[in-house]
C-alpha cells in the first residue's frame, strides 16, 4: 500500500540515517517535539477558566517562545523602544507637543449647523 507518508520516507530514504543520530544520543523520535508543544503550549493554553481566541493565542504564544529561549530581555528592550516611538515621539514631531498644536488650532465662536427637519 502506497500511502503519502510511506512514499515520503522511500523518497527520502538517503537522508534517514537513524544509526548516524542514534550513536552521539541524539532523539529520532517525536516525544522531544510532542514534549516541547505541550510545555510551550498546551500548558499556556489550557489554563483553567481562560478562554483564546485564535488572535489572542497568536499574540501570547511567541512570548513566551521568547522567554524560553533566553531572548526575553533583548526584546523587552525593543518593544519599550519601539512603544516610546510610537506613543510618545509622535506627539512631538514637530518640536510642539500635540496638546499645545491642538490648542492653539482656530476655533470657530459659532454653534456648528444643525440639519433643519422638513
Amino acid at each position: 500500500m502506497d500511502t503519502c507518508a510511506s512514499r515520503y520516507l522511500l523518497n527520502n530514504a538517503k537522508y534517514l540515517k537513524y544509526d548516524d543520530y542514534l550513536k552521539p544520543g541524539f532523539p529520532i523520535a517525536t516525544g522531544v517535539i510532542e514534549g516541547a508543544c505541550r510545555h510551550l503550549i498546551k500548558d499556556r493554553m489550557d489554563i483553567t477558566g481562560a478562554r483564546w481566541t485564535m488572535r489572542g493565542a497568536e499574540a501570547v504564544l511567541p512570548l513566551g517562545y521568547l522567554y524560553i529561549s533566553g531572548d526575553w530581555d533583548e526584546y523587552w528592550q525593543f518593544h519599550l523602544q519601539q512603544e516610546d516611538k510610537r506613543n510618545h515621539l509622535a506627539f512631538y514631531s514637530s518640536g510642539i507637543p500635540l496638546i499645545k498644536q491642538v490648542l492653539k488650532a482656530p476655533c470657530s465662536s459659532s454653534p456648528p449647523l444643525l440639519p433643519i427637519p422638513v
